[in-house]
């Protein structure tokens, strides 16, 4: 099933750099025609917004230094936004972004990119909540 354009953008944006220059280098060298860089990669800051849990009310928490490109192939925009200020990482992930949104024939390397980054957060996240569990303090209900 195709990921939709926000799960991709945030697998890619989570994915290792290495993986993403690896594959967007590869694809660049196959040929990847009709490629053109819309925004080049641009640091800058943004806000971040979070959630607080029990009264779930949201709340700037500061300012996160992010790197953002935009490309274009064959008229499929592709974006990326990543935490830091690797530009050339940033580049890759928009890269294959485009990739993935024009249905080119290496979309579904893209999709097995983020298949692999999603099975290691679902692992992460797993491994982080069995580490914790034994700290659930459970409270019974008096009748």
């Amino acid at each position: 099933m195709p990921l939709t354009t926000e799960t991709r953008a945030e697998l890619l944006a989570a994915a290792a750099p290495e993986e993403l220059t690896e594959l967007a280098e590869r694809l660049i060298a196959a040929g990847l025609e009709g490629l053109s860089v819309v925004k080049p990669p641009k640091t800058g800051l943004v806000m971040m917004q979070v959630r607080e849990p029990v009264a779930e009310e949201r709340f700037f928490l500061g300012e996160v230094l992010v790197t953002e490109a935009t490309v274009d192939l064959d008229g499929a925009l592709g974006w990326s936004m990543r935490e830091g200020d690797d530009r050339v990482t940033v580049l890759a992930a928009a890269i294959l972004d485009a990739v993935a949104a024009a249905a080119h024939p290496a979309a579904a390397e893209v999709e097995a990119l983020c298949s692999r980054v999603s099975t290691r957060r679902e692992a992460a996240h797993a491994a982080e909540w069995d580490e914790i569990a034994p700290t659930v303090v459970e409270f019974e209900d008096l009748p």
